[in-house]
């Protein structure tokens, strides 16, 4: 398990103060709000919550205040103030707020990563660290500084003035994803947008799934389209995600199955069938694994806390 104390304070404790200030003034409501930048989102949380499941875009996530949980298969990575988390490829996830209170509610800076712009800092700059062709996570954390954070503080002021968003806000986030290529763990990004690098071809690989999980899935047939052998995709892709692909399409299934459920109040073998599954007794099966209880008593209780 990977987890982070917030340390004692240090030149960083004023930045978080206004972040936090800036926050709590532009978002009076929780949930996760988009802003005037596009991919910047801000995130309020007045109390810890029940674990949820999504399927995470990549981006940059900082915490203001408070503290949240994050799972990915059988991982647990457990991060607070000072301390930042990259999900640098599309990954099916289940996060949960663990501190927030209504004097000091959880918040957090959400900013979705392009892989264009990461591509154009590469091309732009001088060289990075060497890339070591290793597997690595797909999801990580690491300790914020306070350049990085100074960058994300002049970038949420610009909410104060709209006008100077179209010329201001394309430095600051050049800025924010230059400081993450440049910080102990930046070869994550490298990897994922380098043009015949076998992270970026299971990146590939994983923007399939996401487009057709619905499909039967054949390894050699995905493979092939990704230019890798199936056994180093399998290895490749486990080492990224920590799920094998079928494991990962599963979770796709399975969490758009439950979205289905909740939102348009399909009978469970509906559901199943349309993400999928040809039999319910398989969808229900695999169903009460993941969310900890079947489809009918997983939807009555989530009905009841709506």
């Amino acid at each position: 398990m990977n987890t982070f104390v917030t340390p004692s304070a240090d030149e960083t404790s004023t930045q978080r103060a206004e972040l936090a200030q800036l926050v709590e003034r532009f978002v009076s409501e929780d949930g996760m709000h988009p802003t005037a930048i596009d991919p910047l989102y801000l995130i309020r949380c007045a109390e810890p919550g029940e674990k949820t499941w999504v399927v995470h875009k990549p981006a940059l996530c900082i915490i203001v205040q408070g503290g949240k949980e994050v799972r990915l298969a059988d991982e647990l990575y457990s991060y607070d103030p000072l301390h930042y988390l990259v999900v640098s490829v599309t990954l099916p996830v289940a996060g949960c707020v663990v501190r927030a209170s209504s004097q000091e509610p959880y918040i957090c800076i959400r900013l979705d990563i392009d892989p264009s712009l990461i591509a154009e800092l590469i091309s732009e700059a001088d060289p990075f660290a060497e890339l070591e062709e290793l597997p690595q996570r797909g999801l990580y954390l690491d300790r914020i500084d306070a350049p990085l954070l100074d960058a994300t503080l002049r970038l949420v002021r610009l909410l104060d003035k709209p006008k100077d968003i179209p010329v201001l806000a394309p430095l600051a986030l050049r800025e924010i994803f230059y400081r993450l290529l440049c910080g102990p763990q930046g070869q994550h990004l490298q990897e994922i947008v380098l043009q015949g690098s076998q992270s970026h071809r299971v990146t590939r690989a994983i923007e399939w799934l996401n487009q057709n999980y619905v499909e039967p899935l054949r390894i050699e047939e995905l493979a092939r389209r990704v230019n890798l052998s199936s056994s180093s995709l399998h290895h490749r892709f486990k080492a990224l995600t920590a799920m094998s692909p079928l494991q990962y399409q599963k979770q796709l299934r399975l969490q758009e199955a439950r979205r289905l459920l909740m939102a348009e109040g399909l009978e469970v073998s509906v559901a199943g069938y349309r993400v999928g599954y040809e039999g319910p007794s398989q969808f229900s099966r695999e169903y009460s694994r993941l969310f900890g209880a079947s489809p009918v008593k997983d939807m009555a209780r989530l009905r009841s806390i709506a």
